[in-house]
Order: C-alpha cells, then sequence, then structure tokens
C-alpha cells in the first residue's frame, strides 16, 4: 500500500467516552497519538516510515479528555458534498473516486443558482456534460436524492456506512 493512501486512510474518532465522533485521516490520528491526546483503540496492519521509526497505523482512537460536539455546520467544500453523496453521481448512480467526480449546481449558476448545500451535488463528468446549463427537468435528468446541508446524522450515516466493511469499527458504531 503507498503511503500517500495510508495518511489519508479513514480512523474513527471517538470521544473519551467510546462515542464515535468523527472520522480524521491516518496522518492526524497519528499526530493526536504521538501529542498524547488520544489512543489507538484498534490497529490497522500499516505502518508509516520515518527515517528512523515505524509507526502503526491506528484504525480507531479514542480521544483522552472528553469533548463536548456542538451542534456544527460542516464547511462547503467540494470534499464534504462529495463525502455527503458517497462519492456517487446523484444523476445516474455511478460509484466513482474524487478524481473521477465534478460538483454540479443543481441550478446553474447562470440562472441564479448558489453555491449551498441544497444547490450542489456529486456528479460524474458525463452526466454534468450532458445536463450543461440546464436545469435537471430540462434536461430530462433526476437527482437520485435532493441535496441537503452536511448534519450530525449524515455524519453518523457516513461513519456507518464506510465502518460497514470494518469489524474493528463496527464495535463502536452501533448498527
Amino acid at each position: 500500500m503507498s503511503s500517500m493512501f495510508r495518511l489519508h486512510h479513514p480512523v474513527l474518532v471517538l470521544n473519551a467516552s467510546y462515542e464515535p465522533i468523527n472520522i480524521c485521516a491516518a496522518r492526524r490520528a497519528v499526530v493526536l497519538v504521538l501529542k498524547g491526546l488520544a489512543h489507538p483503540e484498534e490497529m490497522s496492519p500499516q505502518t508509516l516510515h520515518s527515517t528512523r521509526r515505524q509507526y502503526p497505523v491506528p484504525s480507531v482512537i479514542r480521544l483522552l479528555e472528553y469533548r463536548r460536539v456542538p451542534h456544527q455546520n460542516r464547511a462547503l467544500s467540494r470534499k464534504n458534498i462529495l463525502m455527503r453523496d458517497r462519492y456517487t453521481c446523484q444523476y445516474c448512480g455511478h460509484n466513482g473516486q474524487s478524481a473521477t467526480l465534478t460538483l454540479d449546481h443543481v441550478v446553474p449558476r447562470s440562472r441564479g443558482g448558489e453555491s449551498a448545500w441544497e444547490n450542489l451535488v456529486a456528479c460524474c463528468r458525463e452526466c454534468n456534460n450532458r445536463k450543461g446549463s440546464r436545469t435537471p427537468e430540462e434536461a430530462g435528468m433526476r437527482l437520485t436524492r435532493m441535496p441537503r446541508p452536511f448534519s450530525l446524522h449524515t455524519s453518523r450515516h457516513l461513519m456507518r456506512q464506510l465502518g460497514r466493511g470494518s469489524d474493528q469499527w463496527r464495535k463502536y458504531l452501533f448498527y
């Protein structure tokens, strides 16, 4: 496995109470552990290498101090839109990687559509080109799901989706 993949591999973050609160990149998880802010609960088989040491990559970490998790709004970003839409084109259902997907303004910017959670969706290049500067109705296309802001429910659902393939995560996600 390449070191770049290892650094971006998702890690489940638990509060001190073992409640799942976030997903972070392996790089961030290793830093939290090295700083003494988190404890690795589950380890992945991967390791990161520096010039002098090898560091095991955690799969699940637990914060050592309880953090109150305020109701927070996620920043509107390409990454967060793709995560909300599970890296799936919202018109044809094609599941892709970040590099193969674009963002589509449901109501085109040329028609006054805003860059907002409720107007942006993950979209494959083919569907985005086909839709052009038309509305989905005008292009004869339908959204599989109406776009919504990223919420706590969305975040928990995403954690469960990512954890479905991991025995290490499953026991913390309360199915």
